[in-house]
């Protein structure tokens, strides 16, 4: 047979009549069906666009603070054109949101934050090759916006400045061999992050609100 589980009562006291009358409470409309919970999974899809597959996650910790990672890796080569295109690496961050937009929402609008890279690459078309078989770094200072674009979805544009250094060789391909050229250290200072990445929004109350209220 099948039992359906009872609502709970409440026995309450009208004053000036001191009589006392049940009241039923649906205790499912009354309780939250669950804990607030605020993460996202992207892509950054100008990564997308140069054949780099990639992956990031964010989780929000709370008092507008959230934790980011990525990672991207890609291993194409063609040898009889003598072409590769291989790099993977990834990056970390630290976020402060800011602004109404966050909170009324985390994980939505301006934030700022602190990054660190790791990334290893050989790049080469044919002509001249850049390698760094070793991790090269990187750590800056990151600006970004976090657009709604629909209930369960972000557009999050960022830019990060900061110090990329390491080493890398220069070869040259040279009748299917790869002719070292010479060592270099690279010593730069300037923009090393880039994302428009697609956000999906994970987690309990972390959704978009249609303007003029829920359909």
């Amino acid at each position: 047979a099948n039992t359906k589980e009872q609502p709970r009562t409440a026995t309450i006291t009208v004053e000036g009549y001191n009589q006392k009358h049940e009241v039923t409470v649906n205790q499912a409309a009354a309780t939250p069906a669950c804990r607030p919970f605020y993460m996202s999974i992207k892509s950054n899809m100008l990564y997308d666009l140069a054949a780099v597959p990639n992956i990031g996650v964010e989780f929000y910790l709370g008092k507008n603070f959230s934790i980011a990672g990525n990672w991207h890796y890609s291993w194409w080569k063609s040898d009889p054109k003598a072409w590769y295109w291989r790099t993977y690496g990834g990056d970390v961050a630290i976020r402060y949101w800011l602004g109404k937009a966050s909170r009324i929402k985390p994980l939505t609008g301006h934030h700022l934050g602190l990054y660190g890279q790791m990334i290893t690459y050989d790049f080469e078309l044919g002509k001249k090759g850049i390698l760094a078989d070793k991790w090269s770094w990187a750590a800056g200072l990151e600006y970004g916006y976090s657009l709604p674009i629909a209930r369960r979805l972000n557009i999050d544009f960022t830019l990060g400045a900061g110090y990329h250094w390491g080493l890398y060789d220069e070869y040259l391909p040279i009748d299917g061999h790869y002719v070292w050229q010479a060592t270099k250290r690279r010593r730069y200072l300037g923009p090393t992050k880039l994302e428009i990445s697609l956000v999906w929004l994970i987690g309990c109350g972390n959704y978009n609100k249609e303007k003029g209220g829920k359909r």
